[in-house]
């Protein structure tokens, strides 16, 4: 199916499944800006419409109805794409126009929603620079298969600890940062390693393990993040870290 077979598609499944003010806004609003997105940027990188809506419908700060370009809903996350044209959003607005846009995304931010703003001069006449930055920006929200055996609390910190230490670790590095006993971090990485976490790596034979390397580094060849670098593919960690115990992959703090 070609992008055009695809569009239409896409855009028909949407028309259907909408009524009044929704189904108006998706046949006044997705206009020239939205679908040159598509083609220039979102198709080239994706080849799918899958888990994206159109003029997606949300409420901002005074509750009234607010229409995104897109929304990007594939489970838990929630990413707005916004198209935004110099006139519009620039040489046009006011003080007060101003305000409102910023206050809103501040608003829906803290509701869950992360908004990612695209320049329409830039997806018209530098489309693979939009490609890119999308690219990095799905990146972090791209899982690898997921290794067995949920993770304990203590165990999710210490694959955080490897995170930040590029995927390497040494049981001495663990022990000093949690100050733990040496015993009881190498009972610790011996399960990340048996859950399928970590991967042991030995100096010798008969020698104990002397570091740990992610086991997430790997990615499918087929998926478009093949050619990132591995910090940024082990920068994924935190979103399935975060997935298996319903924390935000932003903080520690429950949602």
């Amino acid at each position: 199916m070609n992008y055009e077979q695809a569009h239409e598609k896409f855009i028909a499944h949407h028309l259907a499944s909408r009524t009044g003010e929704r189904r108006g806004r998706l046949e006044r609003g997705h206009g020239h800006a939205e679908k040159l997105f598509l083609q220039n940027v979102w198709w080239p990188l994706c080849g799918d419409f899958n888990n994206l809506h159109p003029e997606y419908e949300v409420l901002d700060l005074q509750r009234r109805a607010y229409f995104a370009d897109f929304a990007f809903l594939p489970g838990p996350i929630k990413l707005l794409f916004e198209i935004k044209g110099y006139a519009a959003h620039v040489r046009d607005m006011d003080r007060l126009k101003y305000c409102n846009e910023l206050n809103r995304e501040t608003f829906l931010y803290g509701m869950g929603y992360q908004v990612i703003s695209f320049a329409y001069d830039d997806v018209e006449q530098r489309p693979e620079l939009c490609v890119t930055l999308l690219r990095l920006a799905l990146s972090r929200y791209q899982i690898v298969d997921a290794p067995r055996g949920r993770l304990l609390i203590a165990e999710k910190e210490i694959m955080r600890l490897v995170v930040r230490q590029a995927g390497v670790i040494r049981p001495k590095v663990v022990a000093d940062y949690f100050t733990l006993d040496p015993k009881t971090v190498r009972m610790m990485l011996k399960n990340l390693c048996e859950k399928g976490w970590l991967t042991p790596v030995k100096r010798g034979i008969g020698v104990k393990n002397v570091e740990y390397n992610s086991a997430l580094l790997l990615t499918p060849p087929h998926s478009f993040l093949s050619n990132l670098p591995s910090n940024l593919l082990n920068n994924l960690l935190f979103l399935k870290l975060s997935k298996l115990h319903s924390y935000s992959p932003y903080s520690l703090m429950p949602l």
